[in-house]
């Protein structure tokens, strides 16, 4: 085996046993020879961490790490200091990929050189298969093409909400080079919002982007969705450090077009998670006015809701959620909630 290969393909994997084989056998099926798979064990309680001691055994080009469990972005730079790839990507333990997706990639650049292939993916449930496509027409874009037709509307398309670009890292395949500058600025105790803050700055840090129109990753749809389930209170604190971590790690100063992308991404990930953290809280008498006024006084919320304007919001209910938290007004949003 190449001991630098074109790619390293690194699979964080914490108690998935029922899924992982599906996904690592989807790696050992690609039409491409040039690259190694890391499969980081985080800690697993069940026999993830057995299967992937078998893989290793029985495939020379499939490696094996083992750690005390740490989260998603401690597994993601545990087999980033791994790996050897010209290029990198990453899977997550429960997805699977097309048996083309690398060669295709992979032949965009020795083709381009670009330094980052992004490809569209398919969100899988139960009951449906989408396809989900990035907002820009395939093909290569260098500095100049992204700095005037990507970047103004990489986070938010000018839709509520709609991604120019999914934060996602695991349609996209990255230089080296590039990951090394930005991966480890992501704080391995973030758990909300992880990949956003690495492939956002490696983007803007990109000298070319070559974008496929074929979607090639298959997501699997976590039927407990955020819709679907109560959310902690915890969650108001993580979104804090994602929206104060991205406005550290994105240069405003050098791409002022992303300032008003960020407002509109806080807004949209406050109002995601709000309803779901206030609701309980607004049929009982304690805590729900201190927290929702911490929130309003919160300096980069604060901006974001001054910015983005209420009539951009999509769904009325998120319209007058944004102009509550705008005025802080705690009475009528604890009275929409409980309505």
């Amino acid at each position: 085996m190449n001991a630098n290969p074109l790619l390293s393909v690194i699979v964080p994997v914490y108690n998935v046993e029922t899924y992982l084989c599906q996904c690592v056998d989807s790696l050992l099926a690609q039409d491409l020879d040039d690259y190694e798979i890391i499969l980081v064990d985080d800690g697993s309680t069940d026999t993830s961490g057995d299967i992937c001691d078998r893989y290793a055994a029985a495939h020379a080009h499939v490696h094996c790490l083992h750690q005390p469990n740490a989260g998603l972005p401690a597994a993601r730079q545990s087999g980033m200091r791994a790996s050897r790839g010209r290029y990198v990507t990453f899977v997550d333990s429960d997805d699977w990929i097309a048996p083309d997706m690398y060669a295709k990639m992979c032949g965009a650049i020795r083709d381009t050189g670009a330094d980052v292939v992004i490809c569209s993916h398919t969100a899988v449930t139960a009951d449906s298969e989408i396809v989900c496509r990035n907002d820009f027409p395939p093909g290569y874009y260098n500095k100049e093409r992204l700095e005037h037709e990507v970047y103004p509307r990489m986070l938010y398309s000018g839709t509520y909400f709609r991604y120019g670009i999914a934060p996602n890292l695991w349609n996209k395949i990255f230089r080296r080079e590039l990951l090394l500058n930005h991966l480890f600025h992501v704080p391995t105790d973030v758990i909300v919002g992880e990949d956003a803050l690495a492939s956002y700055s490696c983007l803007l840090d990109a000298s070319s982007i070559y974008f496929l129109d074929e979607s090639l990753y298959y997501y699997r749809s976590n039927a407990d969705s955020l819709s679907r389930r109560a959310v902690p209170l915890g969650r108001l604190q993580e979104n804090r450090k994602l929206f104060d971590t991205l406005c550290r790690v994105i240069d405003t100063e050098k791409y002022p077009c992303m300032a008003g992308q960020l407002a509109y991404y806080c807004v949209y990930q406050s109002l995601l998670a709000y309803e779901l953290i206030f609701r309980d809280m607004a049929r009982g008498p304690e805590g729900f006015r201190r927290r929702f006024l911490d929130e309003c006084r919160c300096d980069t919320i604060r901006s974001a809701f001054r910015t983005v304007p209420i009539s951009d919001i999509g769904g009325l209910h998120n319209k007058l959620y944004a102009f509550c938290v705008r005025h802080r007004l705690y009475a009528l949003f604890r009275f929409l909630l409980r309505h």
